[in-house]
């Protein structure tokens, strides 16, 4: 533990995520909260994607997205899934795997309602993940839930948020000739004791 200086220090690995993220804010020059999301489906096929992470909690890390998605039925099924965090500006990533549970309340009322108008009636009018006939289609329904339902659109049953509670953080920083820093967090169970280990680039 002794030799988790710098960027590593700290004894709260969601502190050390924030810290990391919000120097990423000072240098990447679009999204530096996106994450590739992985999820595995009925047949344990894995899938990725690139989705945006929205808030760092004192124990988790919350999304949101259409619950009637493919990656949000994939998460429904296995309840757990993985991502990892990459900045090329700071030569940094984050790696995060653990359990899910949604967060479909208050939380999500208030972050829906953040979101800019046109997000909020895209919402709405995505059926995300189902085939399109064309632009135009998905356009005209944009424009139909527009008429329905004016400039503050409630938000979507089908649309919400999950919370990624880890069991293993990997924080990975570029090191000189390959030889990369690396410490793992891990923890049997969330609520359960961190440990730390140093990993072999």
């Amino acid at each position: 533990m002794s030799e988790r200086t710098g960027i590593f220090a700290g004894a709260d690995p969601f502190e050390i995520a924030g810290r990391w993220l919000a120097e990423a804010e000072e240098t990447e020059p679009n999204d530096p909260n996106a994450i590739a999301l992985a999820t595995v489906d009925s047949d344990g096929l894995p899938n990725a994607r690139m989705v945006l992470l929205k808030e760092i909690e004192k124990d988790a890390f919350v999304f949101y997205t259409n619950y009637e998605s493919a990656k949000a039925r994939e998460l429904d099924s296995a309840g757990k899934a993985a991502f990892v965090m990459h900045w090329k500006s700071l030569r940094r990533q984050i790696r995060v795997r653990g359990i899910i549970t949604k967060e479909e309340g208050p939380q999500a009322d208030e972050y829906y309602a953040s979101r800019s108008l046109k997000s909020r009636l895209g919402a709405w009018a995505s059926q995300q993940s189902q085939p399109l006939s064309s632009r135009a289609a998905l356009m005209a329904e944009v424009a139909k839930v527009t008429a329905k339902l004016g400039s503050n659109p409630p938000r979507p049953p089908f649309w919400g948020g999950y919370r990624l509670t880890p069991v293993e953080i990997e924080f990975w920083a570029d090191g000189a000739f390959r030889l990369h820093d690396r410490f793992r967090w891990y923890r049997e169970m969330p609520g359960h004791e961190w440990r730390v280990q140093r990993l072999n680039p």
